[in-house]
């Protein structure tokens, strides 16, 4: 069985999914990033970024069991291995692909980083706040364009489609009116009724249903000297 480090987070939602989508069996491994799990010496030997999600399958093509961090490393390896939700034909998977890493290089880095000054930073600094907004934006209307006249990213449901879903599900984090993206809304609307899709995002829910304040310690893991100094 795949063991899959974890927490609810958007990177770690685009595994759940596509392992519910695939039908894989998995067994979760909490990776508690407020607690600093993340920097933990056995976590680090398999995400040396100290990053979830990652996962070790003990079915390595070679015999012996494989580990692999980066959610887009895992998504196109998993989606190679079972031939599944990415095309086998040079411009099919060339789509995929750009799309899949137009995910990695900004959509997440750039909303992560809205969400983090919207949301989280102690001190509301109007500058980052805007420029990461505006970006956000930005990327929203990129994907509400691609899906003018088409129902996925890239042609079929894909692991482009896993990738973005995750991160432009939380618009109103991120300081967006859905209501300017009537494309990517319906899109949403899509993902939203496949049940595999749910039973990913619903992973560990329990978990971000609680809605704690950080406190002292944890904030500095997540945000501050303990996360740099752990490194």
């Amino acid at each position: 069985m795949i063991d899959l480090y974890y927490w609810p987070t958007p990177n770690g939602w685009k595994i759940t999914i596509l392992f519910e989508e695939l039908g894989l069996d998995y067994n979760i491994v909490p990776v508690n990033i407020r607690e600093g799990d993340q920097f933990s010496p056995e976590f680090l030997k398999i995400a040396p970024n100290n990053r979830m999600p990652a996962v070790v399958d003990p079915d390595g093509a070679d015999g012996a069991p494989l580990s692999i961090f980066e959610s887009g490393a895992i998504l196109l390896h998993y989606a190679e291995k079972h031939r599944k939700f990415i095309p086998s034909d040079e411009r099919g998977r060339a789509d995929v692909l750009q799309w899949l890493f137009f995910q990695m290089g900004n959509v997440g880095p750039m909303l992560g980083q809205c969400q983090h000054f919207r949301n989280y930073a102690e001190e509301k600094l109007d500058y980052a706040v805007e420029r990461y907004t505006n970006e956000t934006t930005r990327l929203y209307r990129v994907v509400n364009k691609r899906l003018e006249d088409r129902e996925f990213v890239a042609g079929e449901y894909s692991i482009a489609d896993m990738a973005i879903f995750p991160w432009m599900r939380l618009g109103r984090h991120q300081g967006q009116d859905m209501a300017e993206f009537p494309h990517l809304a319906k899109w949403l609307d899509r993902l939203y009724a496949r049940p595999a899709v749910v039973r990913g995002i619903e992973a560990m829910k329990e978990e971000r249903a609680k809605k704690t304040e950080f406190t002292e310690e944890q904030r500095s893991i997540m945000f501050g000297d303990k996360q740099f100094l752990a490194r």
